[in-house]
């Protein structure tokens, strides 16, 4: 696995700080979980299932909002044994938002769950097209 599955590249953060300032930020999540995670050996799952229920708040005090989640149910176009398990929506009201949610100490804590429960953490920053 390569690390950059997981957190994002230096090259890919500099990239999003060039996204347009004011501007609403919908951050799509493609999440592979790990069978289980070699820190604690629990389920990925239930170590995204942690880090998702305690990042909320954080997501909240951005004044952010989840638009859509949901489950994998089946691959009809692409490789499905690398199917992800799950994938969701959520609006910042800019991507400064977001990056003020990353910079807080207490949310970096959290966000260690992540890390330890995916096999793949893909995040695509999308405009809304008018």
């Amino acid at each position: 696995m390569q690390l950059t599955q997981v957190i994002p590249a230096p090259e890919q953060m500099f990239q999003l700080m060039s996204y347009p300032k004011n501007t609403p930020l919908v951050m799509v999540n493609v999440i592979k979980f790990k069978e289980k995670t070699a820190e604690t050996g629990e389920s990925g799952a239930a170590a995204f299932a942690r880090y998702f229920k305690n990042m909320t708040p954080f997501v909240e005090k951005v004044g952010a909002k989840l638009l859509w989640k949901g489950k994998v149910a089946s691959t009809v176009v692409g490789d499905s044994v690398d199917q992800p398990h799950l994938i969701f929506m959520v609006e910042y009201p800019s991507v400064d938002h977001f990056f003020s949610m990353l910079a807080n100490p207490d949310y970096k804590e959290i966000a260690q769950d992540r890390t330890v429960a995916l096999e793949y953490g893909g995040m695509f920053a999308c405009a809304t097209e008018e």
